[in-house]
């Protein structure tokens, strides 16, 4: 099976190149990516944590489902992709905003979303091990002896508190 392809991005999110995902990776090269939240209808998030084959960041926590933007997908059409993957929820989903993250594994453009669904959820690509549901203070408690993915709290956690 080919290597999934992933756009590189500038800083104005235009496209300056197509490389494979482990090329991306392996050079850190500024890429598209989304996060969506899933809220309940009571008003609590659900958290997953990653599978230890994740590529980045295996076995931490994470607030959204999410991912890369594949080569030609929109931001749209790649959080409904995930959502799907990752959870089982087909549907749409609201934007909340983008931002820019980087730090020494990870450069990104990412746009953040959020879905409110109560489930049921289906976790039948592999890259979810486990998931809860959670306030905001019972994430805040989690998070003093928990590992979680350092984009999705820099970008998506004040979108969600706002």
């Amino acid at each position: 099976m080919p290597e999934e392809l992933v756009d590189i991005v500038d800083d104005d999110d235009i496209v300056v190149a197509t490389v494979t995902r482990s090329e991306m990776r392996s050079r850190r090269l500024q890429h598209r990516s989304v996060g969506i939240a899933v809220i309940s209808t009571d008003g609590r998030l659900l958290i997953h944590r990653r599978s230890l084959a994740k590529d980045i960041w295996p076995g931490w926590w994470d607030i959204a489902a999410g991912g890369v933007v594949a080569a030609g997908e929109t931001y749209e059409a790649a959080a409904r992709r995930e959502l799907e993957e990752e959870l089982g929820i087909v549907g749409d989903v609201e934007f909340l905003g983008q931002s820019r993250y980087v730090d020494d594994a990870v450069a990104e453009i990412c746009r953040g979303y959020r879905v409110v669904h109560d489930g049921p959820f289906e976790f039948s690509d592999g890259e979810v091990s486990e998931v809860r549901w959670v306030t905001f203070a019972e994430l805040d408690e989690m998070r003093r002896t928990h590992s979680f993915l350092p984009d999705s709290i820099a970008l998506l956690l004040p979108l969600l508190r706002s």
